[in-house]
């Protein structure tokens, strides 16, 4: 399996009750499939996947399942804190359609999770029984926990893993990461603020939240890097960064869904408790994102 180019960390689109919203998820899913995206990913930490049950997440893939064109490679978020849990959520999405299993490393009780054995014991175990590939989920701003480089080198001569996700934002590990692992193993970017950088250190491509806002942008920063268009990348990277930092590390998941509502796409409410941005806020998006609307 290859896992190339740019795949959206899709939102998860809400109404003002907070129930799942299915024209919306189709709204934005057919307005994607116009541009030039690997695939997509669904119910990853963008789309607010500790807030929704289980049937919920099950429903979000099938439906993004029915409105993905042909072609796009379905990667669902499937992680739970027990090997159980994940591989039941594994095998429904394949079961559905999806073509690979994003596993975030378990990290609740963290004496017991925070151990190398204890998540490579996790991996093997996931991965033996998926129906689907898996990859790694490596976010350690959420889980408190950095995979060791020896251990992702080690989980990737499993037939089964396949690559890693890594929203560390750490590019001298992946690039250690990248010398370490086995060849055909794929490391993926989740840093919209330095995924052309990881591009050229070997990353073969990057799950962005930013592009449910600027899709178009983060494909040409693919384009540019594929064919050889250095100063292209670098400065639509440039352009990009600022807005991504933004929403990164101030405003998170609602600032991200207010700049697609600005971009005509549907952000729509954050779930409860999560807290809708402030007019300042909203100002403040709105300047950032202001030349790079569609």
């Amino acid at each position: 399996m290859k896992m190339q180019g740019i795949f959206p960390a899709l939102t998860s689109s809400f109404d003002y009750e907070g129930k799942l919203y299915k024209a919306k998820v189709f709204h934005n899913i057919e307005r994607l499939n116009q541009i030039a995206l690997s695939g997509y990913v669904v119910c990853g930490s963008t789309g607010e996947t500790p807030l929704l049950a289980v049937s919920e997440r099950i429903q979000l893939m099938e439906w993004v399942r029915e409105a993905s064109a042909e072609g796009k490679t379905l990667i669902a978020g499937v992680g739970a804190e027990s090997v159980h849990e994940t591989v039941q959520i594994a095998n429904r999405a394949a079961e559905i359609g999806f073509h690979a299993a994003l596993a975030l490393t378990p990290f609740y009780y963290r004496n017991q999770m925070h151990r190398p054995e204890t998540q490579a014991l996790y991996f093997r175990a996931v991965a033996d029984r998926s129906k689907i590939p898996v990859l790694i989920y490596n976010i350690p701003q959420v889980t408190g926990y950095d995979v060791p480089v020896d251990t992702v080198a080690e989980l990737s001569e499993h037939p089964n893993i396949v690559g890693m996700k890594d929203s560390s934002g750490n590019l001298e590990r992946m690039n250690e990461v990248v010398r370490m692992v086995k060849p055909g193993f794929q490391v993926l970017s989740g840093s919209g603020i330095s995924f052309w950088e990881a591009l050229q250190i070997g990353a073969s491509g990057a799950i962005l939240a930013i592009a449910n806002v600027i899709p178009y942008a983060c494909v040409t920063i693919w384009e540019a890097f594929r064919t050889r268009e250095q100063e292209a990348g670098h400065d639509w990277q440039m352009r990009i960064t600022p807005p991504s930092r933004l929403i990164a590390a101030k405003y998170g998941i609602p600032g991200l869904k207010y700049a697609m509502d600005l971009n005509g796409y549907y952000g729509g409410p954050p779930r409860l408790p999560m807290i809708p941005p402030t007019l300042e806020a909203k100002a403040e998006i709105e300047e950032a994102f202001a030349d790079l609307r569609s």
